[in-house]
């Protein structure tokens, strides 16, 4: 479509803000609501309800009724696989609606939205709805006066708390397991970006999902999300978030029931280039298109970018013609690759990450400006700055923003102290023509996907997590059902057994 059809559908859309519970959509129990803007020039998108913890109670007893009552629980994995593969094809059936909702909700280019995470959103419902009727339980090893049987059981209510930069991503990577293994869920989206959520639930109904399975509680994370990491009803939290609040959440888990807790948090990921390798270009390009997607707004964004001396400066020089390619523009134009950071408080963090680079005797090779004020929006060029060190701000922490540090090595130990040297442990990369040097280092590498040659290829069947401050478990692959069951144990004596 053209920019002007899709100004044109953005303005006639209409938006409902109420939360959904037990199949219902329903104001909160005071009645209050937060007002929504669009990071893409400030417009007013709607009031959205502000949940509460009465709110939040509300649902997670619908949820647990549900559980209680087997109504999906005790379905046949095989039903329950056809009712999530008809919530994929809604998905991919309303594609256009849900990607304007997320563009207008969370500033992201729309032809993004539509090519990326609408139909990953869709895929990763499909592939845990095949999956569940094909994983087999055990029976262990045991002597022949006993049958010992290990298999799997839902957990129960799933409370699951995503973040903002891929709102319908996040989410599905958490409903898929979550909902084919057999639990409820109740889902809490971020405050900046609830609104397909909302949908995705509504979606889930009308595939045949039974009411009070799925159920979203728009709201704050001091509020609503706090409220459901306490409850004692939920059985395990899903959050992906930063790493001060996944924090929060094991405290949170102490104080009430001991919950489980899975968190996927931040990075600040090492992409290694090594001098033996060929193709410079090639890898000046892809880690620009890494770090640029999304605005930067990823957990593992290259932001760390570890070059040899010896190539540094034409790495560099690369990086200086493509950074420009991603200049911000109107997210709601189909040609645009970078649109708006998610509202002002991340501009102006972006912007003070910025501000430290340079005080810290970092170099801008390109970008480190606002733009784009005019619009109401919020939208920071590509940044790329060189003669970074390690422990400057800028490479030690989060930026959540399009801001790229080069660090140049001279040795293969050196490179792998300088991408260790991190608190996180999402992803990293490296490149090397070298195949004995692309082992060494993929393996020395402390993080949970190590890219070599590449970066951020991807697939549902892989798990995703990292080590150290990066969080625990993993989303994704069959390693994620692990997160949202129980196994249990069935020892049957066997008298007389010869």
């Amino acid at each position: 479509m053209t920019t002007t059809n899709w100004a044109e559908r953005a303005t006639a859309l209409k938006i409902d803000g109420r939360m959904l519970i037990d199949g219902v959509r329903r104001e909160t129990q005071t009645g209050e609501t937060f007002a929504k803007h669009s990071p893409i020039d400030a417009r007013l998108l709607g009031p959205i309800a502000r949940g509460l913890a009465a709110d939040v109670d509300t649902a997670v007893r619908s949820a647990r009724t549900a559980f209680e009552d087997g109504r999906w629980a005790s379905k046949a994995p095989a039903q329950r696989k056809k009712i999530l593969q008809k919530f994929s094809e809604l998905i991919l059936g309303a594609k256009e609606e849900l990607a304007l909702l997320e563009t207008l909700d969370m500033g992201k280019p729309i032809q993004y939205s539509l090519a990326v995470d609408v139909p990953a959103c869709a895929r990763c419902i499909a592939w845990y709805a095949e999956a569940v009727d094909k994983i087999y339980d055990e029976i262990a090893p045991t002597a022949a006066s006993a049958l010992a049987l290990v298999t799997r059981e839902p957990m129960g209510v799933i409370g699951v708390i995503v973040p903002w930069n891929y709102p319908m991503i996040m989410a599905a990577w958490k409903l898929g397991p979550a909902l084919a293994a057999g639990n409820s869920v109740v889902l809490k989206p971020s405050e900046k970006s609830p609104l397909t959520a909302l949908r995705l639930a509504e979606l889930a109904l009308e595939a045949g999902l039974p009411q009070g399975v799925f159920n979203v509680v728009p709201g704050y994370g001091h509020e609503a999300g706090e409220a459901l990491a306490l409850h004692m009803e939920v059985d395990a939290i899903g959050f992906t978030g930063s790493t001060r609040v996944g924090r929060r959440m094991y405290e949170y888990a102490g104080k009430s029931n001991l919950k489980r807790v899975y968190n996927e948090l931040g990075g600040k990921s090492a992409f290694v280039v090594f001098e033996d390798y060929a193709d410079v270009a090639r890898a000046a390009k892809t880690v620009s298109g890494g770090m640029f997607f999304n605005q930067g707004e990823s957990c593992n964004a290259p932001s760390r970018v570890l070059v040899h001396e010896s190539i540094a400066d034409e790495f560099v020089a690369t990086l200086k013609t493509e950074a420009p390619k991603y200049a911000p523009a109107d997210p709601l134009d189909a040609k645009t690759e970078m649109g708006a950071l998610v509202d002002d408080t991340q501009l102006k963090t972006v912007l003070g990450y910025i501000e430290a680079g340079h005080a810290q005797g970092a170099r801008v090779v390109s970008g480190g400006r606002q733009v784009r004020g005019e619009t109401g929006g919020y939208y920071v060029e590509p940044t790329v700055f060189d003669n970074v060190t390690n422990d400057m701000k800028i490479a030690q922490e989060e930026i959540f923003g399009p801001v790229m540090s080069v660090i140049r090595f001279r040795t293969e130990d050196e490179a792998i102290a300088l991408a260790n040297g991190s608190s996180y442990g999402l992803q990293a990369s490296v490149w090397s023509d070298n195949i004995n040097r692309a082992h060494r280092v993929a393996r020395g590498l402390r993080a949970g996907t190590v890219h070599v040659n590449s970066y951020d290829e991807d697939d549902i069947t892989v798990p995703f997590g990292g080590y150290k401050q990066s969080g625990n478990g993993r989303d994704k692959s069959l390693h994620a059902f692990d997160k949202y069951t129980e196994l249990k144990t069935t020892w049957i004596r066997i008298d007389g057994a010869r």
